[in-house]
């Protein structure tokens, strides 16, 4: 067997993630480092829904990074909050529907994020909590440019 490698990536990635599956369903099984995971499809696109769908995987890194980005903030500048609860969503969504959106036509990927806060918070305190929200490593990575490359093994 051939493996052909790319000149500019090196013969020993450090793949951090491994995903592997049966072609006969979608139930895949996931490694990251000592965690072990499945993911699936719901039954309404031929899955067995026995675990979280790609989608939710996504929606489940940026709701914990925001939350783990605010956290973070508000230990640091000795906040009084208490606890933060994120809620998500996905939708596709026509691109003429979405006013903040550059672009104008076909479809786009939207996700809905609202988010909980309590604790003895001031109105300002509050405000740049939520800011900060939008500064999470996460956030950050789905609104920029993401270069993905395929690499046959």
């Amino acid at each position: 067997m051939t493996t052909i490698t790319p000149p500019e990536a090196s013969t020993e990635l450090p793949f951090s993630v491994v995903v592997r599956g049966n072609a006969a369903g979608f139930l895949q099984e996931i490694t990251s480092g000592k965690h072990h995971l499945q993911a699936d499809e719901p039954e309404s696109a031929g899955g067995n829904d026995t675990a979280p769908g790609p989608y939710e995987y996504l929606l489940i890194a940026l709701g914990t990074c925001t939350s783990m980005t605010i956290g973070l903030y508000a230990r640091r500048k000795q906040i009084r909050l208490e606890t933060i609860t994120v809620s998500l969503s996905h939708h596709r969504v026509h691109a003429h529907d979405c006013e903040e959106c550059e672009t104008k036509r076909g479809m786009l990927d939207r996700i809905d994020l609202r988010i909980e806060l309590t604790g003895d918070l001031t109105p300002e305190q509050r405000a740049n909590l939520i800011e900060v929200a939008g500064k999470c490593p996460v956030h950050r990575t789905l609104t920029s440019e993401i270069n993905i490359r395929l690499h046959p093994a």
